[in-house]
């Protein structure tokens, strides 16, 4: 059954959401179902010789959080295009503010723009495009 969408309005914030502190099992249970076994991930040695403060986690599941989030607000069968650009890092013990805003609305479909911060420090940002109820 689908849901129907929902009314949004052009600079409407979609609300927040705080996810963590994110832990190394977290991390490493993302990678066994994502297939990511990059040491960047689960080797706090490999990741602190390349630089790193320690283990990271994939861009993909901060990402994932995102639009895991957004489809809870919006629902999933509304959602019509997802894009994401990775920023910084996600590291063991950090936790994430997901936030997100309507930007523009154009008859049923809404702009918007979502955020996954980490305090001031974005670690993705992404658009998305919405169904939404027409406003009368």
């Amino acid at each position: 059954m689908t849901r129907p969408p929902l009314p949004l309005s052009a600079g409407q914030n979609l609300g927040t959401r705080t996810i963590g502190p994110i832990t190394r099992t977290d991390i490493i249970r993302f990678a066994g179902a994502g297939g990511d076994f990059n040491p960047l991930h689960h080797d706090p040695e490999y990741a602190l010789r390349a630089g790193l403060p320690g283990v990271i986690s994939m861009g993909q599941m901060q990402a994932g959080m995102l639009a895991a989030w957004l489809t809870d607000v919006v629902h999933v069968e509304h959602l019509l295009t997802y894009a994401v650009r990775f920023a910084s890092p996600l590291a063991v013990g950090e936790a994430l503010e997901l936030t997100g805003r309507v930007e523009s609305v154009l008859g049923d479909i809404a702009e918007t723009t979502l955020t996954a911060s980490v305090a001031d420090r974005v670690v993705v940002s992404a658009t998305a495009r919405v169904r939404i109820s027409p406003t009368t």
